[in-house]
C-alpha cells in the first residue's frame, strides 16, 4: 500500500500545542506511523507528499515560509504543490476529496519566489514586500493577492487603520452592533481575509480601549482564551451593544487619523510600526 501525506493550512481558532501534527487524530498518526515525527522524518517516509494551503492569505504565508524553510529538500522528497484556490478550512472533508486541484512538482523557480518573499515578508520595511507586485510570482498563483492584501492591512494613508480595523468601523456604522456581527466569519459581509477569529477580537479591543477610542459599548475585555472560558464574561461580550465615537464617525468621513490620538505599537511582518515610523499604506505610494 502506498503512503500519502496531506498537508494543508486550517484556520482553526486556539492550538492544542507546539508539534505540527497536534490537529491530527491520534489514530492517524499510528496508522501511518508518523507520530511525534518532524515534519522532514514524516516526509520521508512517504511514498507521496502533496502540499495543500488555502488561497487565503494566512495559508500563503504559512507556504512561503515552509518552502523557505525546506529549501532544496523539497524536491529531493518529490514533494507535489497543489494549486487549490479556495479556502480548505471551508469545505467539509468528503467534498473536499471530490475537488481536484492541478498539482505541480516543486522545483527551484518555487523556492526562489518563496524565499524572496518570506525574506521580504521578514524585512524591517515593507518595501521589499511591496517590490514583490513588479515580479512574475505566476509560480505561485495565490501569492500576489496575498501581497496585496497584506499591504492594505498597514495603516491607511488617511485613517492610521488598516483594512481590517476600517471594516470593522463601516460595519458598525451600518449598523450591525454585537461584535461577532462585525466578525471575519461573516465572510461576504467582512469581505477581508488576512485576520481570523483571535486577531478580530485583537482589533476591536485595539479599537475600544485606545486612550481616545474610535468605538464605544464594548462590555467586556480583553479577549482572551480565559474570557471565552468564563461563561458570563463571555455572554457579556457578545451581547455588548457597538457604536462609533466622535472619533470613529470622523475617521470614516476622511477627517480624522486614529494614530494622531493613540499610540500605535505593533508588528506587520518583519517591521514594527510606531507613531514615530509609521508606515503606510496608499494605493500609489508606500510611504513612511
Amino acid at each position: 500500500m502506498r503512503s500519502w501525506l496531506h498537508i494543508w493550512r486550517r484556520g482553526r481558532a486556539g492550538s492544542r500545542g507546539s508539534h505540527w501534527l497536534d490537529w491530527v487524530p491520534p489514530q492517524r498518526r499510528e496508522k501511518f506511523g508518523i507520530a511525534d515525527l518532524k515534519f522532514i522524518e514524516a516526509c520521508e517516509r512517504c511514498e507521496t507528499v502533496e502540499l495543500w494551503m488555502g488561497a487565503e492569505p494566512n495559508a500563503q504565508l504559512v507556504l512561503i515560509w515552509l518552502l523557505d524553510y525546506l529549501g532544496p529538500q523539497a524536491k529531493s522528497l518529490g514533494i507535489t504543490l497543489r494549486h487549490v484556490d479556495t479556502s480548505l478550512g471551508e469545505i467539509e472533508p468528503a467534498r473536499l476529496a471530490e475537488l481536484k486541484f492541478p498539482g505541480v512538482a516543486i522545483n527551484d523557480h518555487h523556492l526562489e519566489v518563496a524565499g524572496l518573499a518570506w525574506q521580504a515578508y521578514r524585512a524591517p520595511t515593507p518595501h521589499a514586500w511591496f517590490d514583490l507586485l513588479g515580479r512574475d510570482l505566476s509560480v505561485l498563483p495565490q501569492l500576489r493577492r496575498c501581497v496585496l492584501e497584506m499591504l492594505e492591512e498597514l495603516p491607511g494613508r488617511t485613517t492610521g487603520l488598516g483594512a481590517s480595523e476600517l471594516r470593522i468601523l463601516e460595519l458598525i456604522a451600518a449598523g450591525y452592533v454585537h461584535p461577532f456581527e462585525v466578525f471575519p466569519h461573516f465572510k461576504q459581509r467582512f469581505q477581508r481575509r488576512v485576520f481570523g477569529y483571535w486577531e478580530a477580537g485583537a482589533l476591536l479591543d485595539g479599537l475600544a480601549l485606545a486612550p481616545n477610542p474610535a468605538v464605544s459599548g464594548l462590555a467586556e475585555w480583553p479577549f482572551t482564551l480565559e474570557m471565552h472560558d468564563e461563561r458570563e464574561r463571555f455572554e457579556r461580550y457578545k451581547e455588548s451593544r457597538l457604536s462609533l465615537t466622535a472619533l470613529g464617525n470622523a475617521i470614516l468621513a476622511g477627517t480624522e487619523d486614529f494614530s494622531r490620538h493613540n499610540p500605535i505599537d505593533r508588528w506587520w511582518g518583519g517591521t514594527r510600526l510606531t507613531n514615530d515610523r509609521l508606515w503606510r499604506w496608499d494605493p500609489v505610494l508606500l510611504v513612511p
